[in-house]
């Protein structure tokens, strides 16, 4: 899958879950629910126990079907573990030119956290193709998308942290290409009590929301 192809299907989709959880069967729990509730994508964070393993068993699993990426990348190790893995994509809390280079080299689209604008014209100078705007709620959450989009019109944010139901659309609605859902879509509480059901359900209504916004924006 090229940089281009992965690009392509994080905005038909619209929503990355961020997977954090304190064992590999809470996170591959947390993986189905996700792909059943109709979201196609997981960022694997490297919190996770033994990320990198639990990457490799889905790309075998799923495939393409299943757009998995590596989250929390923070050292050239780390993205190398990953690649290595057969992650889609990498996903930084902040800037990491190793991580973006090394991506670069093998083909592979990495993410870089920024938050203030000379982050992101760092993180445009050094090649970013998707930024993530991290921790945005934070920041002011749906404002701080749309004050970043009057001098970065064209630039693509993916804003994470604060992201729930309840303000999605406005993010939409603010200029955001994707949305980084953490814990507002992956319940910690529903993982360690095993209500996979819980994040099915809420996946569902993220996806649609998604659907729903992108039908509005175009219009």
């Amino acid at each position: 899958m090229t940089i281009a192809q992965t690009i392509r299907r994080i905005e038909e989709i619209g929503i990355i879950p961020v997977i954090r959880a304190a064992s590999v069967e809470q996170a591959r729990r947390a993986v189905d629910a996700i792909s059943e509730g109709g979201i196609p994508i997981v960022e694997i964070t490297m919190t996770v126990p033994d990320a990198p393993k639990i990457i490799l068993e889905l790309v075998r699993e799923y495939g393409d079907k299943l757009l998995t990426g590596a989250g929390t990348v923070l050292t050239a190790r780390s993205a190398r573990a990953c690649l290595d893995a057969g992650a889609h994509f990498l996903v930084s809390p902040g800037l990491s030119l190793p991580v973006l280079e090394i991506a670069a080299k093998n083909g592979v689209l990495a993410i870089p956290g920024a938050l203030t604008p000379t982050e992101v014209m760092a993180a445009i100078a050094a090649g970013a193709e998707l930024i993530k705007i991290f921790p945005c709620g934070s920041a002011g959450g749906p404002k701080h998308i749309k004050a970043l989009k009057a001098p970065f019109p064209h630039v693509r944010f993916i804003p994470t942290g604060g992201v729930s139901l309840s303000n999605a659309k406005e993010y939409f609605a603010a200029g955001a290409f994707a949305l980084g859902a953490g814990a507002d879509l992956v319940d910690v509480n529903a993982l360690r009590q095993n209500q996979p059901q819980k994040i099915v359900e809420t996946a569902k209504a993220f996806a649609e929301l998604a659907r729903v916004a992108r039908i509005e924006c175009s219009n």
